[in-house]
């Protein structure tokens, strides 16, 4: 194996979902050898619970490579299996399993992570989702090597794209996922040519970002108005914001904040034949909702069909 930029390297995948499948398009058109991709193992989806590979297993079979799906990495077994491949480097983009330190240890270079967010703020499982939550004007993606801490490792790359504020987690998951496969082929290059030096994370300015729960996306109108926008731009498409209206959940799919102030009416009130409703502070208008079991449709045609008078508490 030649240390020359640009050399063609051995390589191990691992990960799931379709964020992560650029980021392999991107090492197989480079060039590189990825001999084996590893998986979280099928699961039933669908109505008729059928198992479905993962995004990233669905593509490596089309493209020819061996897939793995074992359910831990810890069994002596699976770590054995793994070093037998002889790696030069292992991409990681969001996996889902915890690498165990034989693992890490096995490729020659080592395993390199591709991150969504500027490490080492948002380390763990919902980075893009927080990042937006939080009212981060920016976000990006880091390239690091990976340790046995989470998020911990030493970083090659980083670039930042901005949060607009319309951005939804939809929106920044795409933009993430295609400057992450923007960055992995030079950061491997400069890894192996040596060229390219990893540098520790700050200790300052660590945050976690972690894992989204469903029962999250319940809108609470006790809190201001501008949070519980960024809270529905940040949960689409899961889990979704929503509030309970009698014995209807409404799903908010997009909203907007009216400042008005702090208001004497009680948070989760319809002020008015828009669904302006109040909160702690301001009003949020939901601009694009959907019932459950219909269709998405702008809050206009929604009220046509569904009347909602003012005073009416909502949440």
């Amino acid at each position: 194996m030649t240390e020359a930029p640009g050399q063609r390297l051995r390589l191990a995948f691992l990960g799931s979902p379709d964020f992560a499948v650029p980021v392999l398009r991107a090492l197989i058109d480079a060039g590189h050898d990825v001999v084996c991709v590893y998986a979280q193992p099928p699961r039933p989806a669908g109505r008729g619970k059928k198992e479905r590979p993962t995004a990233v297993h669905a593509a490596a079979e089309a493209a020819g490579i061996e897939v793995r799906t074992p359910r831990t990495l810890r069994d002596p077994d699976a770590q054995a299996a793994f070093a037998a491949l002889n790696l030069d480097a292992a991409v990681v983009v969001a996996y889902g399993l915890i690498l165990p330190q034989p693992i890490l240890d096995a490729p020659r270079l080592g395993c390199v992570n591709v991150h969504a967010s500027l490490l080492p703020r948002w380390r763990g499982a919902a980075p893009i989702q927080r990042a937006i939550e939080a009212g981060d004007a920016e976000t990006g993606v880091t390239i690091m090597q990976m340790d046995a801490g989470l998020d911990t490792g030493p970083m090659l790359l980083r670039k930042a794209v901005p949060i607009g504020p319309e951005t939804t987690a939809a929106d920044l998951h795409d933009a993430l996922s295609a400057l992450g496969a923007e960055l992995i082929v030079p950061a491997l290059a400069g890894l192996a040519a040596g060229t390219l030096t990893a540098e520790p994370q700050p200790a300052d300015g660590v945050t976690y970002a972690k894992k989204l729960e469903r029962d999250e996306g319940r809108l609470d109108f006790a809190r201001p108005a501008g949070e519980l926008e960024r809270l529905v731009r940040a949960f689409d498409p899961w889990p979704g914001a929503y509030f309970d209206l009698g014995a209807e959940r409404i799903k908010v799919l997009s909203a907007r904040v009216l400042k008005i102030g702090r208001l004497a009416n009680e948070p989760g009130t319809v002020l008015d034949h828009e669904l302006t409703i109040a909160c702690g502070e301001d009003a949020l208008r939901p601009v694009r909702v959907q019932r459950a079991g219909k269709g998405p449709m702008d809050t206009d045609a929604f009220l046509r069909g569904f009347a909602v008078a003012p005073g009416t508490i909502v949440g």
